[in-house]
């Protein structure tokens, strides 16, 4: 599938501090496993709605810490999915009376569009799960082979199921209580009540064909792949069975991202599938939660055609720790036009190398720390302060400080 175009991104002068982070699966912040390539893997868009800036807040928290390990000299092979076959996609289309196909192509496109408007770091790999069907019947054959999966008894709709005990450690990655996972498990997309499951949280591999729904023929019939699987197979065939980074929005951590650790870690062996489980946190509106159902969501297109820039809205982003639940309103927009404002007018008189080069080195510190973006841009408020009523010019200093924060923030000066 096609990504969208690379940004420039520049090579900011001196070195880059290695970077930790929060890993849900062990509950603590450490240094992040670093080789080359160093992979990451974030879960992409179901496009059946366009990217709002819940969407778009996650793929710039992730766009940080790609340019945090790009700082530190390393390659990084960033994978994400398209989920582009799915009930979601299906049943808008059929509310909206257009082919499910067309909805899905449409909202890619615009989800791209958006991407390249807030010039995120594409993927190298970016891939549709209809692209990857026969790689996911592959795992879905290995997991049958070696009895983490089933066939459910039902002569109409042979479903395959994976088994909820196939790993050891099943529940590491979330943390969460058993009650906590039935939860989760029915608002989410799961199916506890399917009758003919050997366990009400076995979570769902391969969908046998229905009427009216896309198909692909498999050694176990024809149907469609389930959703966790799919990233399970399109991630550690590109990343291998063990990599640096699985990624996604909170709400990701239970059932998908727990799933698909235990899809991978049963087929292929590996005891652990990603060295960290990084998560983002939810985007509030005037402090209701963001979400379609609600429709108070704000749309990254809408903003930018409104004339705010990409840069700004980065900014707003950036503002709150990427972990927390955050706010998103016309204040924290405003505030970080003003934000951008101040630190360009700082540029006119930007004060000495020597002091630019600190400034430099005090925000790497502070990213590689957690992403401690609040920290960042806290250090480069002091530093635009200081520059008031001063007049010299020092050309080094503004090609830096203008390096470091596009390099390293995505944000042009």
């Amino acid at each position: 599938m096609k990504s969208w175009p690379y940004p420039d991104v520049p090579r900011v002068p001196g070195a880059g501090v290695p970077l930790a982070l929060y890993d849900t699966a062990d509950g603590e912040v450490r240094e992040v496993e670093q080789g080359d390539p160093t992979g990451l893997y974030v879960c992409g868009i179901t496009p059946y709605d366009s990217t709002h800036l819940g969407h778009a807040a996650t793929y710039l928290a992730f766009d940080l810490i790609h340019r945090q390990l790009l700082d530190n000299g390393h390659e990084v092979h960033y994978v994400q999915n398209v989920t582009d076959v799915d009930d979601p996609l299906f049943e808008r289309a059929q509310r909206d009376g257009v082919d499910w196909r067309e909805l899905g192509t449409s909202q890619i496109q615009l989800f791209r569009s958006d991407m390249e408007e807030l010039r995120v770091i594409p993927p190298r790999d970016y891939v549709g799960a209809m692209e990857a069907v026969e790689e996911i019947i592959v795992m879905v054959q290995k997991l049958l082979d070696c009895g983490a999966a089933y066939v459910v008894d039902d002569d109409e709709f042979p479903d395959i199921y994976a088994s909820v005990d196939a790993t050891a450690q099943f529940g590491y990655e979330s943390g969460y209580t058993p009650e906590e996972m039935a939860t989760f498990f029915a608002e989410r997309g799961g199916d506890p009540d399917r009758p003919g499951k050997h366990h009400p949280l076995d979570a769902l591999i391969w969908r046998a064909h229905r009427e009216g729904e896309p198909a692909w023929d498999s050694p176990f019939g024809p149907g469609r792949p389930g959703w966790h699987v799919e990233c399970s197979a399109i991630a550690t065939n590109r990343l291998g069975r063990h990599f640096a980074i699985q990624g996604g929005g909170s709400d990701l951590a239970f059932p998908h991202h727990e799933y698909s650790a235990a899809h991978a870690e049963a087929a292929l062996g590996c005891p652990r599938m990603a060295g960290h489980y990084v998560h983002a946190g939810m985007i509030a509106l005037d402090g209701v939660k963001m979400s379609k159902s609600l429709g108070n969501l704000v749309f990254v297109h809408k903003l930018t055609q409104a004339g705010h820039e990409a840069n700004a809205i980065r900014l707003g982003v950036y503002a709150s720790h990427y972990r927390g639940d955050r706010d998103w309103s016309d204040e924290v927009l405003a505030t970080a036009e003003k934000r951008l404002k101040t630190w360009r007018r700082a540029l006119e008189h930007p004060g000495s190398l020597d002091d630019a080069e600190a400034l430099v080195q005090e925000v790497r510190t502070r990213l590689a720390d957690d992403l401690d973006s609040p920290g960042a841009l806290a250090a480069i408020d002091r530093w635009a302060a200081s520059r008031e009523g001063q007049t010299a010019h020092n050309p080094a200093a503004v090609k830096l400080i203008r390096t470091a924060v596009d390099g390293l923030f995505g944000v042009r000066l």
